[in-house]
């Protein structure tokens, strides 16, 4: 299956300013196979070291980490060549030995011509405790699980994929009716590769269901991993109640019962390290970078995946799945967290909010998308722009903002004199990314 990553880690490769590159991403979500893949389809050779299964690699880099001997060294234990320009040397679970991290620096400095990735579950954990980390001499990029244009490809609907990711204004209606169809499976079996491959398999979503569960299953293993600070009963308790609370302000002693709010803080931190949750803070558009105003109280929560929350959630599937209206399933939670999901991946990570207390009255606009230098107020509502009062209260009070962007469950229409553009749900990546392209690295640590 193809992945939209795979244009940045070609801009990556072709980048004379290279640096080592760390993929990052919670578990499952394709780290280890996407890096794979662009090494066979853009080397002429990976040379794969894996630091979790070969303890014998580990030991490489116990003494002094000298770039060419470990590639020398590489060379003996892998039985393959190691060569700069034609060789992608790709560290899987790095986090099974931090000195490698440590390591990447001199392969920087020593060796800039070769071409050095790497990925690993739980990794932010081990760079949060690497005391030797080098700070401007790695790179990041972040895989998230498959957006809807990306699950579409993987289907083997490449033309639907185009569509949603082309303009809205564009589509047919019998094209709208089908994409209605596909967004409405995609919000049960969500992105995560495994899910969508049990789908593609068996055409049963009871089998993505099953594969849901085995990876939430698989993630409450690892909370034991976290940090003994953090008491995994509470972990659970929190990941759970998460998956209720899509939309909604977090009210840390709503996230589980008996803990002191200290208790369900670190444990909401550590499942955002972990990127199996996400923190959307609430910010004041006054203008750019919205992150310089972002709130430490005020803030939403989303989870990694549409389908993982929908496990998580127990909501009663043949119920919900009956729902005509796509903003109606989960009373609209699923709606919110898709297109917060997708404009995770088009905005790179960044993604807040707007939330407006007041002794009268409060007011909210579910996220805000940065494109093109203006900042644009996004929705996700059904109904007619008369009912969008807090929309219309956030463009009075911050006129220099361009359109607001809503997100419904109908076709494209647009309302200029209210500077306002309705958008069909799964249009949500392509309108919400910036024209200009050739945003390179996300997350750089210079």
């Amino acid at each position: 299956m193809r992945r939209f990553i795979d244009e940045q880690l070609q801009r990556w490769k072709d980048n004379t300013r290279r640096k080592p590159l760390i993929l990052r991403g919670a578990r499952q979500v394709g780290k280890t196979w996407s890096l794979k893949e662009f090494g066979k389809n853009r080397f002429e050779s990976v040379a794969l070291a894996d630091l979790e299964r070969n303890a014998s690699l580990r030991k490489l880099f116990a003494g002094d980490l000298n770039a060419v001997s470990i590639c020398a060294d590489l060379e003996v234990l892998l039985r393959q060549k190691i060569i700069p320009g034609k060789t992608l040397l790709f560290f899987d679970e790095i986090q099974a030995c931090p000195r490698a991290i440590t390591a990447l620096r001199y392969f920087y400095e020593e060796m800039p011509e070769l071409h050095v990735v790497a990925a690993g579950s739980l990794l932010e954990f081990a760079l949060l405790k690497e005391a030797s980390f080098p700070v401007g001499r790695i790179q990041f990029l972040n895989l998230y699980p498959l957006c809807f244009a990306e699950y579409l490809e993987a289907i083997g609907n490449a033309p639907a994929s185009a569509a949603v990711s082309g303009d809205p204004a564009d589509i047919s209606p019998a094209v709208h009716e089908l994409l209605r169809d596909e967004l409405k499976r995609y919000f049960f079996i969500g992105g995560m590769p495994a899910a969508v491959n049990a789908y593609l398999e068996n055409g049963s979503l009871r089998e993505a269901f099953e594969v849901q569960g085995e990876i939430v299953e698989s993630y409450r293993m690892d909370f034991a991993k976290y940090t003994p600070q953090v008491d995994r009963y509470c972990l659970d308790s929190v990941f759970s109640a998460l998956a209720q609370s899509v939309g909604k302000q977090i009210k840390y002693a709503r996230l589980g019962e008996g803990y002191a709010n200290q208790t369900l803080k670190k444990a909401f931190a550590a499942l955002c390290l972990a990127q199996v949750a996400r923190r959307i803070t609430s910010v004041v558009p006054a203008g750019l970078p919205l992150g310089a105003s972002a709130s430490i109280k005020v803030f939403k929560a989303l989870m990694l995946d549409l389908g993982l929350m929908r496990y998580l959630s127990g909501i009663p599937d043949d119920i919900e799945y009956a729902k005509g209206d796509l903003l109606a399933i989960y009373r609209g939670a699923m709606a919110e967290q898709f297109v917060g999901q997708e404009m995770l991946v088009s905005q790179q990570g960044s993604l807040y909010y707007w939330n407006r207390q007041a002794k009268s009255s409060t007011a909210e606009v579910d996220y805000l998308a940065v494109i093109n230098g203006k900042i644009h107020p996004v929705e996700v509502k059904s109904g007619s722009t008369g009912s969008l009062r807090s929309l219309h209260l956030f463009l009075a009070s911050y006129p220099d903002c361009g359109t607001a962007l809503v997100f419904a469950d109908q076709t494209y229409s647009d309302l200029p004199e209210q500077k306002v553009t309705f958008l069909p749900l799964y249009s949500a990546y392509a309108a919400t990314k910036p024209a200009d392209k050739r945003a390179v690295y996300h997350g750089i640590i210079e």
